[in-house]
């Protein structure tokens, strides 16, 4: 597996360098000179040539880019132009908060979706109720899902806080309360897609001639599917959450604007909207470089629970 992990990461590395260049053109040629968008339609065009002659913007993009990866490499991302923080304290203050509820919707949709479409009794009262929310969670969008429950939980039933964020620090218990609907509202998609993909898989592995011996030496139903079944059928799903990880920060971005958390997705709303150029370049490498992990991950577990991909 860390053979298979190292020969990813390799092929990883010039896939990265390009998607970043194509983040800082697309960002210096589209939106045109930060100085006059941070400047406003008020600036005159010598104090805009002073602000951009200060800051390097007059220089060719290849030249900007080049300096600005070359920095990047060394973890310095720069200053912010809003707040004259350096980047990298900026984003790491936020980035734990994403990383955890990110982490943990991922595998509280994995985990229950898995867990639902293998067991193997009352299959018939389970199976459509499972496929309902699965519906759900994949037609309705995160800001609909969010704020209905927001409606339902925290303004008519009072359970739980409808905006902000509760540090460990404050105890399990709080932390739990502010997490819970944020999670739930983040997961609900990925729980649809991993319901969908995992039950189609099952279904057809369950056909196949290794889980008939199996059946036929006598092993118990949810031994089968557990210890046989499972294996084999997850597959996809590992191969689609290294592929969902740019549509985690998508939801990231609405889950925390909505829920007023402290992340990364709210601080690159904030970024855009200020036109604050590192941290938007900044928060897209780190996007970039996640991602690109994330393939490689799951490459490497895919050919972990696969014999046949160590094989070849």
């Amino acid at each position: 597996m860390l053979l298979i992990l190292a020969k990813r990461l390799v092929w990883a590395v010039p896939s990265a360098i390009l998607m970043t260049a194509l983040l800082f053109f697309s960002v210096g040629g589209l939106l045109g000179s930060p100085a006059g968008l941070m400047l406003g339609q008020d600036a005159t065009a010598e104090s805009i040539a002073e602000l951009n002659a200060r800051l390097g913007f007059d220089r060719p993009l290849v030249m900007q880019y080049l300096e600005w990866m070359g920095k990047a490499l060394w973890g310095d991302l720069g200053r912010s132009y809003s707040t004259h923080q350096t980047v990298g304290q900026i984003v790491l203050s936020s980035l734990p908060v994403t990383l955890e509820l990110g982490i943990l919707s991922i595998v509280f949709a994995g985990v229950v979706a898995i867990v639902v479409n293998s067991l193997t009794f009352g299959r018939r009262l389970i199976r459509p109720v499972a496929t309902a929310f699965a519906m759900v969670g994949i037609t309705l969008p995160n800001f609909a899902l969010g704020l209905s429950l927001v409606f339902i939980f925290s303004v008519e039933l009072g359970w739980f806080p409808s905006i902000g964020w509760a540090p460990w620090s404050e105890g399990l218990f709080t932390h739990l309360r502010h997490i819970l609907l944020p999670l739930l509202t983040l997961s609900a998609y990925y729980y649809g897609s991993f319901t969908l993909i995992y039950r189609a898989e099952y279904d057809a592995v369950s056909e196949r001639q290794f889980v008939m011996v199996a059946k036929a030496k006598g092993l118990g139903e949810t031994a089968i599917s557990f210890r046989h079944v499972l294996p084999n059928a997850i597959l996809p799903v590992i191969t689609y959450l290294g592929l969902s990880l740019g549509q985690l920060m998508g939801g990231a971005v609405v889950t925390e604007s909505l829920f007023s958390i402290p992340g990364i997705g709210r601080l690159l709303v904030n970024s855009i909207l200020s036109r604050d150029y590192p941290v938007m370049l900044a928060i897209g490498m780190i996007t970039i470089t996640a991602v690109v992990m994330m393939n490689a991950f799951a490459d490497a577990l895919y050919a972990a629970a696969n014999p046949q991909i160590r094989l070849e």
